[in-house]
């Protein structure tokens, strides 16, 4: 007795891998692909660079080329201070030592971000609440503004972008980019 057939399952169609997944493209978009040749092979690749925050700012002119420098030094700093990372442990064991120590290049770092939260206001004031996430840990300005709110409510979309302008100009000030405005 012979049963019934099941109809063929389509197979999905092979995402192109030259370009990015549309899951990677709503999170936001990419440049033009640079092509150049790999150095260690020398075979030809295109890269991409994904659009980050500060960077758009500074294309569309919301913010000034100071200020986008001092959004990256934020970041270097951020970055160093191992703020960002996740800690792990290590392959090989040496009896006597601890694994939770900090090197004086992440102390320093550390000291230089504490520093600049300072002059925003404090970690838990919305410049430095929008510092430590847009630009320390690279969230969208949406995704701070919906996930940071004061007295109950959300911060809008303009007003968090109005709130990370401030930041970077404070942020520039403080780093010496820009003189400090002086007192009539």
């Amino acid at each position: 007795m012979a049963g019934k057939r099941k109809p063929k399952v389509a197979k999905p169609k092979d995402d192109d891998l030259a370009k990015p997944s549309k899951w990677r493209l709503q999170h936001g978009g990419f440049s033009e692909p640079i092509r150049e040749a790999d150095p260690e092979t020398g075979s030809p690749v295109a890269h991409r660079r994904a659009v980050d925050t500060l960077g758009l700012m500074l294309a569309h002119g919301s913010i000034t080329p100071q200020m986008h420098e001092a959004g990256e030094i934020f970041r270097g700093l951020f970055r160093a201070a191992c703020f960002d990372s996740m800690s792990t442990s290590q392959i090989m064991r040496i009896p006597g030592t601890r694994v939770d120590t900090l090197s004086t290049m992440q102390v320093e770092a550390r000291r230089r971000v504490a520093a600049a939260l300072d002059a925003l206001g404090g970690q838990d004031s919305p410049c430095g609440s929008c510092a430590w996430f847009v630009v320390g840990l690279e969230f969208s300005v949406r995704e701070w503004s919906m996930r940071q709110g004061w007295a109950g409510r959300t911060v809008h979309g303009p007003v968090g972008q109005g709130i990370l302008v401030g930041s970077l100009g404070i942020l520039a000030v403080h780093f010496g980019l820009m003189p400090r405005a002086r007192a009539a």
